[in-house]
């Protein structure tokens, strides 16, 4: 009997654990423009939150652009071209290169958002080692957002929409002030923007609409103490 308490205890650890873990990990958007958008304006007008878009326009080539709401600054601080031929609007180039993260794009935000989305073009046509895509909250943990080994790893191009599709991601632990993207496929001709998506939502809005790690774990460990209890009695 003392080794099936034993045996019960650590499993009801080992479900704390892995429901606390899931919980820790923001909503990720890797999918086409017209789905991917879709899906993320959903969840956020869901919770009572207001979608902001800006679809980028009158962009030359440069450092830093500032959108009023928001700036856009290359995190390197290198001169960044602007392409116009894979979105609906502006694009800038990434061209990622050795360390990655530093040839991304910082958008700086004059309220602190939580949700965040953009489009990009020219993804996964090349240099699978693999090509990952990463998105950061205020410099911290890298969210890998998709990961590409070939062609039929991006969205768009699957569905026959061309190289283009819609990434993003919202963490609703807290507020930001600045989110990263940046892509690891080195030699590949990445570009980022088209129409740039952002959001506030309540903290615990998004996680909440799942029942909370706490009561997932208290009710797993009752159906294994009601599972115990019936075993003994027989």
């Amino acid at each position: 009997m003392k080794k099936m308490r034993t045996i019960f205890l650590q499993i009801c650890l080992l479900l704390l654990v892995a429901v606390s873990t899931s919980f820790a990990t923001p909503v990720i958007y890797n999918n086409t423009i017209p789905a991917g958008t879709s899906a993320f304006d959903t969840l956020i007008t869901s919770v009572g939150g207001t979608v902001n878009t800006d679809t980028l326009s009158g962009l030359s080539s440069g450092t830093s652009w500032d959108r009023g709401d928001y700036t856009i600054t290359a995190t390197n601080g290198i001169s960044r071209g602007i392409d116009n031929s894979y979105l609906v609007g502006q694009s800038i180039v990434i061209n990622p290169a050795s360390p990655a993260n530093l040839s991304g794009l910082t958008f700086t935000f004059d309220t602190p958002v939580n949700a965040f989305g953009l489009e990009i073009g020219d993804w996964a046509t090349c240099c699978y080692l693999p090509s990952g895509l990463y998105i950061s909250f205020d410099g911290g943990s890298n969210n890998l957002v998709a990961n590409a080994y070939s062609s039929n790893d991006n969205p768009g191009y699957v569905a026959g929409l061309g190289y283009e599709n819609f990434i993003g991601a919202i963490d609703d632990t807290s507020t930001f002030s600045t989110v990263t993207f940046y892509g690891d496929g080195f030699g590949e001709y990445l570009v980022a923007g088209g129409t740039i998506r952002w959001a506030t939502v309540e903290e615990g809005s998004v996680s909440g609409q799942i029942p909370e790690p706490a009561t997932m774990f208290l009710f797993g460990c009752g159906l294994l103490s009601l599972a115990g209890l019936t075993r003994k009695k027989s």
